[in-house]
């Protein structure tokens, strides 16, 4: 009876043994040579990027839900330092920085995260995400075998895990993170920096892997990144990439899906065929996870942009755009990409692919899992011309520079040229909220002296001054002038001349206005070289040196000088030049409305305004302040501010951010998908301000008596400040034929003698809440040409194409739709669309 009952016992452990080991093979994330494996299933993940801080918490679940519905596995977000821990130990993870309720949103709409720690992220983002204090520990150097630099490094990558496991978010917890990077693009730096850079490295990822997440590491751009971490691929292609080690999976954490922008050049985009092509192409090498950098891109609120001279829109050209929503046909054709994929994926993961070549310039990459499954990828790497290719004794068209996906290696579902979504076009509508009596305060640009101001020989280096606290800092000097200079009797004036890594520059001489200067991106080195007004006596010098955004990338950023550090000098004295660089200058950081506040609700009161309604343009360093109610409806909203100059702007005392109507400078002409792809090959703007609309979230609105301060650095036309809302303009789409597997729209024509429609036509037009289709403004069964808003009759065209389709849109209760291979333009609305039609002509 004892061995019995031991028995028994001892099965009962080993029963409840084998079930905390199957509990514990259910959470686990790992990794093979084909892909990252999830619970036992090997899996393609396709990710997108959407950063926490660059949108409101109020936009998080509608955005992750939009990425999810859009076919979207993962959602990527990188760590920002600086937003959390603003000053050593003290932390910040409320609003935008809410972490933690970002990655519970993410479970709780079912994906998985791709938490990139870093806590170096690029980005865009001010000091490349580094807090600034950092850059004063006592002997620290950034990314390098550095004791200070690892320390601060491993305590707060401790403190991130930390949180993350205490609310058990992690997969092996049973929570949504499957994967975490530490470091980030640091292969240049390590190749530069050498043993120093390889044993940081080495640290870095032990230090990381030795925290015991229970999820893999990655690092990004490193190809020599040490086991267990696997490294991955970043850039607009991926398909060259191999991993460092073959067991390790084929990854591609930054498919490019745009560029940034910034003040003073072109918007960059990039065509969604090419960017499609692109990850099949790498799909068909034998990549299995793939993350769109960004998926939404967002807004650099307040001074978070870095770079500098980035822009505070960071749309990125995403799927979905700055105010969230989506863009077409970018969204819908990637769903439709990512629909394709996934019906591979079994395939995919099981083998290698078997390539064949089927032309010069064409190959098909064949995946099989046994008996059980097959799939084809038909490729035409030819950027010029179309193919026709044989494949499994059938015939395959293919466009130029375009993948064919078949599932099944027989039916094509799905090509990266060929795009059967709809486009949306977006306006910015003037709303119905009036900005109301505008009133001024006048930055003194005289008396500078404060409790703060203080004195010493030579020019200082602006971040050491400010620390980041302002983007301005006061740089005064006064010059003593004889009443016998020449030039107070012949009216020639001299010249005065600063050099300046700024990145901007306001010169003062007396308290008036004489000019400013301007560095780009690409070389914040610049000249102020202007003629001033000088007068016999003692003249005050005062140059204000502005910041837009600190450095972001490259070796030692910390160490990088801004500010005025160059030469100061006169000319056209009669004693010829003096050189002001080392007489005694006194400084004063920041704006005198910055130190009392002006920008709160409670504080905008504290000074005495004065009515604007003389005034005609705004003058230099100005402060404004205007009320407003909260527009009706729900759509996004944005302030215009074409009028304007530079500053900053701010409602009901939450940062906008800087707003700067720089002119784009920069070659735009027609963009055609096919080629190879670079940041400048796709430009538009040129001519206009680089950012004319800055996104003002709802959820910072009250319903009335909203205010609206702004501190403009120029002057402007303060009268044409306005509260628009992004609403859809019109919506067009092309219906080309689709495969019924992948079963969104399905359109095949026969020939014009038949004039039959064999099949039933199916089109989706997805319309935003609260708007009705109203208008066919254009319908074409043919080739008409042209693109949205701008189609015209083809030399091919059914002349009954429109009535058609009015008389088959009143048929059925006046939604509208539209049929053909190119099809219409319309005003639109009900949440989505979806007509069948069978016409016979």
């Amino acid at each position: 009876m004892e061995n019995k009952s031991f028995s028994s016992s001892m099965k009962l452990m080993i029963l409840i043994l084998l079930m905390m080991l199957c509990e514990v093979i259910k959470c686990s994330v790992s990794y093979d040579k084909r892909a990252v494996i999830i619970n036992g299933d090997r899996r393609i993940l396709l990710s997108g990027s959407i950063h926490y801080p660059r949108s409101t918490p109020q936009m998080w679940e509608d955005l992750i839900l939009k990425a999810k519905n859009g076919g979207l596995d993962v959602i990527d977000t990188y760590v920002f330092w600086n937003g959390h821990e603003p000053s050593p130990g003290n932390y910040n993870f409320e609003g935008r920085y809410d972490l933690v309720r970002f990655i519970k949103t993410v479970q709780k709409l079912g994906l998985y995260v791709h938490l990139r720690i870093g806590p170096y992220v690029c980005a865009e983002w001010n000091f490349g995400g580094f807090p600034v204090w950092l850059k004063y520990v006592d002997g620290i150097s950034f990314r390098t075998d550095n004791d200070p630099f690892k320390v601060a490094m491993e305590q707060f990558t401790q403190k991130i895990v930390g949180m993350m496991k205490s609310e058990k978010l992690f997969e092996s917890q049973g929570g949504p993170i499957i994967l975490s990077q530490i470091e980030n693009e640091y292969g240049k730096e390590r190749t530069a920096l050498g043993a120093p850079g390889d044993a940081y490295m080495n640290w870095a990822a032990k230090m990381a892997v030795g925290l015991d997440t229970g999820v893999p590491w990655i690092m990004c751009k490193d190809d020599n990144a040490p086991d267990p971490i696997i490294n991955t691929c970043n850039g607009f292609y991926c398909d060259s990439f191999a991993p460092n080690k073959p067991y390790k999976p084929t990854m591609w954490t930054e498919a490019w899906r745009g560029w940034f922008n910034e003040f003073g050049g072109t918007i960059h985009q990039r065509p969604v065929q090419d960017l499609a092509f692109s990850v099949a192409r790498f799909v068909q090498k034998g990549g299995s996870f793939v993350n769109y950098y960004m998926f939404h891109g967002g807004t650099n609120f307040g001074r978070t942009a870095g770079g500098p001279f980035i822009t505070t829109s960071y749309d990125y050209d995403a799927p979905i755009d700055e105010y969230g929503l989506i863009r077409e046909p970018k969204y819908g054709h990637l769903k439709e990409l990512h629909k394709a994929i996934k019906l591979c994926e079994h395939a995919l993961v099981s083998s290698d692919p078997n390539v064949t070549s089927l032309g010069d310039a064409q190959q098909v990459h064949v995946f099989s899992a046994g008996g059980e499954s097959c799939a084809a990828f038909l490729s035409n790497f030819d950027s010029k011309s179309a193919a026709r290719v044989i494949f499994n004794n059938m015939h395959y068209n293919l466009p130029p520079w375009s993948i064919s996906i078949l599932p099944d290696c027989r039916n094509v579902v799905f090509n990266t040229a060929k795009v059967g979504t709809q486009t949306s076009r977006y306006q910015m509508l003037a709303t119905n909220s009036q900005l109301r009596s505008w009133e001024t305060y006048g930055e003194d640009t005289v008396a500078l002296e404060d409790s703060s101001t203080f004195t010493t020989s030579g020019l200082l280096e602006q971040m050491n001054v400010t620390r980041d606290s302002s983007d301005y800092l006061w740089y005064t000097t006064s010059v003593d002038i004889a009443s016998s200079e020449l030039f107070l009797r012949n009216g020639q004036k001299p010249t005065l001349t600063v050099d300046s890594r700024g990145h901007a520059l306001h010169v003062f001489i007396n308290g008036n206005f004489a000019g400013s200067a301007y560095g780009i991106r690409t070389n914040t080195k610049f000249t102020f070289n202007g003629p001033v007004n000088l007068q016999a006596g003692k003249n005050r010098i005062s140059l204000l040196s502005i910041a837009i955004g600190l450095p972001n990338t490259g070796m030692h950023f910390e160490d990088w000088n801004m500010g005025i550090t160059g030469q100061v000098e006169l000319n056209g004295l009669d004693q010829g030049r003096r050189d002001l660089t080392r007489q005694t200058w006194s400084y004063k950081v920041g704006l005198t409305g910055e130190k009392i506040n002006l920008i709160s609700p409670d504080k905008v009161l504290s000074v005495e305004w004065t009515g604007t309604e003389a005034i005609a343009r705004t003058q230099p360093l100005q402060w404004y302040k205007a009320y407003f109610d909260a527009p009706s409806g729900d759509e996004p909203l944005a302030l215009d501010m074409g009028s304007m100059g530079k500053g900053q702007v701010w409602i009901n005392g939450q940062s906008i951010g800087r707003y700067w109507t720089a002119i784009a400078n920069g070659s735009c002409g027609v963009c055609h998908y096919t080629g190879a792809h670079k940041a400048p090959k796709c430009q538009v703007g040129c001519g206009q301000p680089t950012q004319r609309w800055y996104h003002v979230p709802r959820s910072w609105l009250q319903p009335t008596q909203n205010l609206i301060v702004l501190f403009e650095e120029l002057d402007g036309d303060l009268s044409r400040i306005s509260l628009v809302k992004r609403t859809t303009e019109n919506v067009c789409a092309d219906a080309v034929e689709h495969h019924p597997m992948v079963a969104n729209y399905q359109l095949e024509s026969t020939s014009s003698s038949t004039q039959k429609m064999l099949h039933q036509t199916k089109v989706h037009l997805r319309c935003a809440r609260g708007q009705a289709i109203s208008t066919i403004n254009f319908a074409s069964f043919g080739t008409p040409a042209g693109t949205c808003g701008s189609f015209r009759l083809g030399n091919c065209h059914a002349q009954n194409s429109q009535a058609i389709i009015e008389k088959a849109s009143s048929i059925l209760h006046h939604f509208l739709c539209a049929l053909g291979r190119k099809v219409a333009s319309y005003q639109f609305p009900i949440a989505t669309l979806e007509v069948i039609l069978a016409p016979v002509y």
